[in-house]
C-alpha cells in the first residue's frame, strides 16, 4: 500500500473555505471510497487525544449502507478506536488530500480477519489545491497576529491575537470578545503576522467568520476566520514553506522519527 504521508486533521468547523471541497452526495462518497480501495490508500484514523491508527478501506457495501475498514494488529489501538465517538480518517489519493469522519464503529470478522464495520460517511473532504490546507499551529510555536481594528467606541486599537490555524488562503485566531469590534466582510488593514522563522509579515485580512466560545472559567473569546487580501507571491511562498516544514516535523514525530 502507498504511504499516505498525511498531515494532522484539518479544522473544518466554521471554515467556509473548505465547503466547496466537501462531498455530501451518496454516489460521490461511494465512488471516492471505491477509489481509495483501488489505489490501496493507507489511512490515518485519528481517535482523539493525539492518538491514531493506520487502516484502509476494504469494502463498500452500498446496499447495507456501510463501509468495512481494516483493524489494527494492536488490540489497544482497536479498543481506543471502538471507544472513540468517531474516527477522523485522513489520507492522500494521487496527491489529493481526502478526509472524512466515521462514527458508529463496530468490531467484526471478514474471512477470519479482524475488521471494523461502520455506516457510510455522510460527507468527505477532497482538497485538490494545497493552498487550502489548514495546519493547526503547535502551541510551542506561539504564533501571533497583530490585528488593527476598532473597539466598541470605534477607536483604533491593536489586538495581539493567537493564531490557531494557518493555510495558504488565510488564518484563524483566538481573541478576547471585548478586545475589538469585528464584523464578517470587514477588512483589517495593516495587520502583522509573526511566523516563527524570520521577520513578521505585513498584510490585510478580511473577516470571513466569527464564532463565540465560552471557556471553562466563564471568559468569552472569539474564534475569527480571516482571509488574506491580495497576498504577494513571495509571502505566499513563505507561508507554504512554513506549513510544509511544520507538517513534515509533526508527521516525523508521530512516526517516532524525532
Amino acid at each position: 500500500m502507498a504511504d499516505p504521508s498525511t498531515p494532522t486533521p484539518l479544522e473544518t468547523a466554521g471554515n467556509d473555505e473548505l465547503e466547496k471541497y466537501t462531498l455530501r452526495g451518496r454516489r460521490q462518497i461511494v465512488q471516492l471510497l471505491q477509489d481509495l480501495i483501488e489505489r490501496r490508500c493507507l489511512i490515518a484514523a485519528h481517535t482523539g487525544g493525539g492518538q491514531s491508527l493506520m487502516t484502509a478501506v476494504l469494502e463498500v457495501d452500498e446496499d447495507r449502507g456501510r463501509v468495512v475498514l481494516d483493524a489494527s494488529p494492536d488490540p489497544e489501538a482497536n479498543r481506543r478506536a471502538l471507544a472513540a465517538p468517531r474516527l477522523l480518517c485522513v489520507t492522500q489519493l494521487d496527491g489529493i488530500r481526502v478526509q472524512f469522519p466515521v462514527s458508529g464503529l463496530a468490531y467484526g470478522q471478514d474471512r477470519g480477519q479482524p475488521v471494523f464495520h461502520a455506516p457510510l460517511p455522510t460527507q468527505m473532504l477532497r482538497l485538490q489545491r494545497r493552498e487550502y490546507y489548514r495546519l493547526h499551529v503547535p502551541l510551542t510555536h506561539e504564533m501571533n497576529c497583530l490585528l488593527k481594528a476598532e473597539d466598541l467606541a470605534h477607536k483604533q486599537v491593536e489586538v495581539l491575537a493567537r493564531v490557531i490555524d494557518i493555510g495558504g488562503g488565510g488564518i484563524a485566531v483566538h481573541m478576547p470578545a471585548a478586545a475589538a469590534e469585528v464584523v464578517v466582510g470587514g477588512v483589517l488593514e495593516g495587520c502583522r503576522l509573526a511566523l516563527p522563522d524570520g521577520d513578521p509579515i505585513d498584510l490585510d485580512l478580511e473577516v470571513r467568520n466569527i464564532n463565540r466560545q465560552t471557556q471553562r472559567n466563564g471568559a468569552v473569546q472569539l474564534r475569527v476566520g480571516l482571509r488574506y487580501a491580495a497576498l504577494p507571491r513571495p509571502t505566499e511562498t513563505r507561508i507554504q514553506r512554513y506549513i510544509f516544514h511544520t507538517e513534515r516535523a509533526l508527521n516525523a514525530k508521530a512516526r517516532g522519527g524525532l
